[in-house]
């Protein structure tokens, strides 16, 4: 056997309990999103339009966490599931789309974590600003390259750190909940019930969270992205809902509470965390401070599990030779590190963006959603695909899921679906790469019209950004 061939070779897979898959998927959904809730809630929408947009998006969300569910049992042989059903679905062009589109959002939503913790602590260190400043973003890349090497230890000993922290991090949480409950104003909330006069009607007030919905509701599949380390396949599907359950009703509550709490206005203006500020109106500096420490430790427990399942995608996708060789290289650990490395540098890359963005916590989180829509929409249609061969009750779920991402495409926007554009198409450089390596054929009819769509919508998204149509 060659040098280069005992490089690529993988060694076994570290397999991973229920517990430990179910305790990743809560650890990656519980992170900068839920601190942030209240902020970009109030900016959007009253209690009446929060409370319609939890019931869309957890009824949506839940259909695409049975549809996991689904796929991990009636296709065991697909691995790396986001990616692999869409490649199963509708070829290989799209399937890399899906791997890339799902790494690239990881990338982006591993941003807003950094951003948060700055913004954290800029409330007492007013040169780290919201966590956009060039000091804010130099702090972050130490933070990046730190944890860069605490993953390259291994993917065991990065779990094990994981159930610790997510443990941690939920408790500020609950407790967060329970005093809001315990000082909520009937009066205050009631006079947010239907909405300032900027949030609009109730439809755009809806349509306005979906974004936010999606970002905090992200690592509900991540159990299907663990797949190949599962001890039993039916435990994938198992952690996917128990993790969705775990979360679905903290994730609400956490909104619906801080509309007692302030009047939705002024909760709109908050500095994030808001979620910290919030607390801080109802119980003093101790509340600030308690929850403050607690995001510091919820974030660094997301980003964690997140970096896992950036490079964990594209290390599958270059074991089905859909990426280039170099990424299905990984270590005795069982840690891929060329992907790892390439998703550091991407976090890297799109943390020096948000110094020239207007808004960098937010354009970070709509960013990473909009970036994962087209990965869950073409899961969510392979499911409907196989569906007519399965029951009734399963057809029914992938047809709603599908309806529902479809929908999410279409509340994101142009703006982030034309940026969306400007990250795909150049992406297609390792596609081609993939194809040389094995000597293939570039594209084929079919592979030509998508590249033809991708590179259309870039060049739209280009000048729209040129001539100020949409901005960052």
């Amino acid at each position: 056997m060659s040098q280069a061939d005992t490089q690529t070779q993988a060694p076994p897979a570290v397999k991973l309990s229920l517990p430990t898959l179910t305790t990743m998927v809560v650890g990656s959904m519980v992170g900068a999103g839920v601190f942030s809730l209240p902020r970009r809630f109030a900016q959007e929408t009253g209690v009446a339009g929060a409370l319609i947009a939890w019931a869309v998006a957890g009824t949506g969300m839940l259909m695409l966490a049975f549809v996991f569910q689904t796929l991990a049992v009636r296709r065991p042989d697909l691995d790396a599931g986001v990616y692999a059903y869409a490649k199963a679905g509708f070829g290989e062009y799209l399937g890399f789309f899906s791997a890339f589109g799902y790494w690239a959002s990881a990338c982006v939503g591993n941003v807003t974590y950094w951003v948060l913790i700055m913004s954290t602590i800029g409330a007492v260190a007013p040169a780290l600003g919201d966590g956009d400043t060039v000091l804010a973003v130099v702090l972050s890349s130490v933070g990046l390259w730190l944890f860069f090497a605490l993953i390259s230890r291994g993917v065991k000993e990065a779990a094990a750190i994981n159930r610790i922290v997510t443990i941690a991090k939920v408790v500020p949480i609950l407790v967060f909940v329970v005093l809001a409950l315990c000082y909520l104003d009937p009066g205050v909330f009631a006079d947010n019930f239907a909405g300032a006069d900027y949030a609009g009607s109730l439809f755009n007030q809806v349509k306005g969270t979906m974004l936010a919905t999606v970002f905090v509701f992200l690592g509900v599949e991540g159990a299907s992205v663990y797949s190949r380390h599962a001890r039993r396949r039916e435990d994938v599907g198992r952690a996917t809902i128990l993790g969705f359950v775990s979360v679905f009703a903290i994730f609400a509550s956490v909104t619906i509470v801080s509309y007692g709490i302030m009047p939705m206005a002024e909760i709109a203006e908050l500095r994030q965390p808001s979620m910290a500020e919030v607390l801080e109106h109802a119980v003093g500096t101790w509340g600030k401070v308690f929850v403050s420490v607690g995001l510091i430790v919820s974030v660094l427990g997301a980003y964690l599990a997140w970096t896992l399942m950036a490079a964990e995608v594209l290390y599958v996708a270059a074991k089905d030779d859909d990426m280039p060789r170099f990424l299905k290289r990984a270590t005795a650990a069982d840690v891929p590190v060329p992907a790892l490395v390439m998703s550091t540098v991407l976090s890297q890359i799109v943390l020096v963006v948000t110094l020239f963005s207007d808004d960098a916590f937010n354009f970070a989180l709509d960013l990473t959603s909009a970036l994962t829509l087209i990965p869950f929409l073409l899961a969510a249609a392979f499911a409907l695909k196989i569906g007519r061969a399965g029951t009734w009750a399963q057809l029914a779920v992938a047809a709603l899921a599908t309806v529902y991402t479809a929908f999410l495409l279409y509340a994101a926007g142009l703006k982030f679906v034309l940026v969306s554009f400007i990250i795909y198409a150049p992406a297609t450089v390792l596609f081609v790469m993939a194809r040389k390596e094995q000597g293939r054929r570039l594209f084929s009819p079919r592979e030509y019209v998508i590249l033809a769509v991708s590179v259309a919508g870039a060049v739209l998204g280009v000048v729209a950004l040129a001539v100020g149509w949409i901005s960052l």
